[in-house]
């Protein structure tokens, strides 16, 4: 449903300041399902029991206090432990109830545990039966209002409107990080963006940045200290290419500057050219490398130089982006691959083949190159020695690593390497782990990958300043220049554009290609950053229109959710946590897309048929307006978005 609001000024709390910014450079659901609308009451179902038989309390469920689905297991699994006793290996399998399905969450395990005790001398007669006993013996909780047993033995339940209010007010009083998920790691290391210095960052990289700047957030917000690594391309041949031309254009090293050079990526592409073209200049490049790698300090000013300026216009886009990285790239790595490719050695993983050592992996038909036959090190090597490091020295337990789906086959390769050496384990899902996250291309409206009129790769910083100025444009049509500041206006633009240009991206499937298109992004209508912004901003005009104090009412209200439309956005705000949990688990941002997406639409259907100020449930409604824009910006916040707070 499309909400019809105009643009106003962002209030937003200031960004965090920008550390020290430091895969795409060697190439060019498991969403929640939600509850039904209409009050989910206890029905004169076949096999329907009150559970009175052990009692399970809020304080027995504090380890997972804000993931609902994680109380209901809980419930679940000491049902198991008293159904069947003898079968401790069986894991619980809870789910959330599919839209028009009985229920809020519901035990799917019944069948498969027949398949294992069926033969046993079991007093079970079939799935049934085992459904019956397992809600049965079912510990009464606060939690739940009644349970059913449906066909081969599904157990329903349905849950307390009074207890999921409570934990709403609890939220409210405790803060939403009471409600951030638990994960099986302390430290992880989160490797994106990573630009080449000396070329330009273009469109191909922003899924990267802002994808892994995403899964960083919703790591850390899962408590989880995230390592952010910018590898970024500051090594190899291109170098001495890159050095020599800035000598021969440039004879005073000392006095160049961003400005002198120009554009970095002409720069590059002269230099280039020149290479390929002039014998005399490939041999001096030739050996400007080795003496770069050699530690010559003249070479090493200039290669200084040459990153410093490339760095500077990296951070034009992370500041637009707000994003934080730390630089760890090639060059940091090179003084260990000696050491890491001796060490595989020495476990008879290299052989020698064509004059270039290699790791032949099963599998593949090709081998693993890891010296190149000049003696020199490449990709593969540095990326083994950086894994090898931050698994060492900054003993990290999961290593994600976000490059384009091109690259699957060099992470797939390089992983079952470590895994042959020993430092990963064998299961892809233990820890020490790592993954890689893939993602497609962003397209043009002709379908084919996202490049200028003259066929150029697109500028993200000039993609972002369009993205904004599209967006300024908009408010100033709307007559917002003549209500605002200038640094309102400004600040508005910059909000809703590089929000909509992010949630465009995040909220497809990353594995999936997408067609970038400003008009679409920049609609205030269907599942766009604008709709969810504006949805956000109307939920807190309502609570400043009322005049309530709403920290006062937090601590003297109470919430009720007796109407469809009030349970319906409760049930949905408590699935927050186990929303997150998933996105990270799965690595995977658009399940947690999705999930905003649907929480304003379920607060859009609560809104439309309930009056909020001036209604007997004034106060109920407002601290449920509050609890819904509380997540929606927390939604944001791990998406990269800066909210708006007025219409």
């Amino acid at each position: 449903m499309a909400i019809s609001l105009t643009l106003v000024p962002v209030i937003a709390t200031p960004p965090s300041s920008l550390f020290t910014f430091t895969r795409l450079h060697h190439l060019a659901s498991l969403s929640s399902p939600y509850s039904p609308s209409g009050v989910l009451r206890a029905t004169a179902k076949r096999f329907t029991f009150v559970t009175k038989s052990k009692s399970v309390t809020m304080a027995a469920v504090q380890e997972c206090p804000g993931n609902l689905k994680r109380q209901v297991e809980k419930l679940f699994d000491a049902s198991l432990r008293s159904t069947v006793p003898d079968e401790t290996g069986v894991q619980t399998e809870v789910t959330a109830s599919l839209p028009g399905k009985p229920g809020d969450y519901q035990c799917n395990n019944a069948m498969g545990l027949w398949s294992i005790i069926k033969g046993k001398g079991t007093q079970f007669k079939g799935p049934p039966a085992v459904g019956q006993a397992l809600l049965k013996n079912l510990p009464t909780s606060e939690m739940v209002e009644s349970c059913s047993v449906a066909g081969p033995g599904f157990v329903n339940v349905i849950l307390s409107s009074k207890w999921i209010a409570e934990s709403i007010e609890t939220m409210l009083m405790d803060g939403i990080d009471t409600w951030a998920p638990s994960l099986p790691v302390k430290r992880a290391v989160v490797d994106f963006s990573s630009p080449n210095i000396a070329k330009e960052m273009h469109v191909g990289h922003l899924r990267s940045t802002i994808i892994g700047d995403t899964l960083a957030r919703m790591l850390e917000y899962s408590k989880v200290e995230v390592l952010r690594r910018n590898h970024v391309g500051d090594w190899g041949t291109q170098f001495g290419m890159l050095i020599e031309y800035l000598f021969e254009k440039f004879p005073d090293t000392d006095s160049v500057t961003e400005t002198a050079i120009g554009d970095l990526q002409s720069f590059y592409k002269e230099s280039k050219s020149k290479f390929d073209a002039d014998p005399e200049f490939k041999e001096k490049a030739q050996k400007a490398v080795v003496r770069l790698q050699g530690g010559d300090a003249i070479y090493r000013k200039a290669w200084t130089k040459i990153c410093d300026i490339s760095r500077a216009e990296f951070a034009k886009v992370y500041q637009r982006l707000r994003v934080e990285l730390e630089e760890k790239g090639e060059s940091f790595y090179n003084p260990y691959i000696a050491k890491v490719i001796e060490e595989l050695n020495s476990k008879g993983l290299i052989e020698e083949s064509e004059g270039a050592r290699v790791i032949f992996l099963e599998g593949f038909n090709i081998p693993l190159m890891v010296v190149k036959s000049d003696g020199g090190f490449n990709y593969a090597s540095t990326d083994l020695t950086a894994l090898w490091y931050r698994l060492n020295e900054e003993k990290a337990e999961w290593i994600v690593y976000v490059t384009d789906v091109g690259q699957q086959q060099h992470f797939s390769m390089f992983f079952k390497t470590a895994r042959k050496a020993g430092w990963l384990p064998e299961s892809d899902k233990t820890y020490p782990r790592v993954d890689h996250v893939g993602f497609g291309l962003v397209k043009g409206e002709d379908g084919k990958r996202f490049r200028t009129r003259s066929s150029e790769v697109v500028r993200l910083v000039d993609l972002l300043d369009e993205a904004k100025t599209r967006s300024k444009t908009a408010l100033i049509e709307r007559g917002k220049d003549k209500e605002w500041t200038p640094e309102e206006l400004d600040q508005t633009a910059e909000a809703v554009g590089y929000g909509a240009v992010k949630y465009a991206d995040l909220k497809n499937n990353r594995s999936t290609s997408y067609t970038f298109n400003f008009d679409q992004m920049l609609s205030d209508k269907g599942n766009t950053a604008v709709y969810l912004l504006y949805a956000h901003a109307r939920i807190c005009s309502i609570i400043r229109k009322s005049g309530k104090d709403i920290d006062e009412l937090k601590k003297t209200g109470k919430l009720a959710l007796d109407h469809p439309e009030e349970r319906a956005l409760g049930l949905h705000l408590l699935r927050f946590a186990e929303t997150v949990e998933a996105a990270c688990a799965n690595l995977l941002p658009h399940v947690l897309c999705e999930y905003l997406y649907e929480l304003s639409e379920r607060y859009t259907s609560f809104y439309s048929v309930h009056q909020v100020i001036g209604s007997a449930e004034e106060a109920s409604r407002l601290l449920l307006c509050e609890a819904t824009a509380i997540v929606m910006r927390k939604c944001f916040h791990l998406l990269g978005i800066t909210p708006v707070y007025k219409i």
